[in-house]
């Protein structure tokens, strides 16, 4: 089993985007996560993870659902939020989504297990 650390960035989300969706016969652990504004203005953000896992054996056999993990989160101007105090492991065609009320950069740190 491989292990790759890796960052995904992107800048300038507004609307729902799409910031990183797990590919086949991987895991991936989200070690860190950061929300920039780049605007003047205090804006609010909303971090999704969105996942069908299911098929798991035994009482845990429930298909995940879709779950904010911060729900319009302020972020006063020109500064940065860290989101997450933990890890969070996501399954193969697991997406992490995020919207924002203004222009905000991501910054995603994983680590990618093949």
């Amino acid at each position: 089993m491989a292990n790759t650390f890796k960052v995904v960035t992107k800048a300038g989300v507004t609307t729902l985007d799409d910031i990183y969706t797990v590919a086949a016969s991987t895991t991936t652990v989200v070690i860190g996560l950061v929300l920039g504004n780049t605007t003047s203005s205090q804006i609010t953000a909303t971090v999704t993870l969105s996942s069908d896992t299911a098929g798991r054996a035994g009482n845990n056999n429930e298909a995940n659902q879709d779950v904010e993990i911060v729900t319009s989160v302020p972020i006063p101007a020109n500064s940065s939020l860290s989101v997450l105090d933990g890890k969070i492991v996501m399954e193969a065609t697991d997406i992490l989504k995020v919207s924002a009320s203004g222009a905000t950069d991501v910054i995603l740190s994983i680590l990618e297990q093949t």
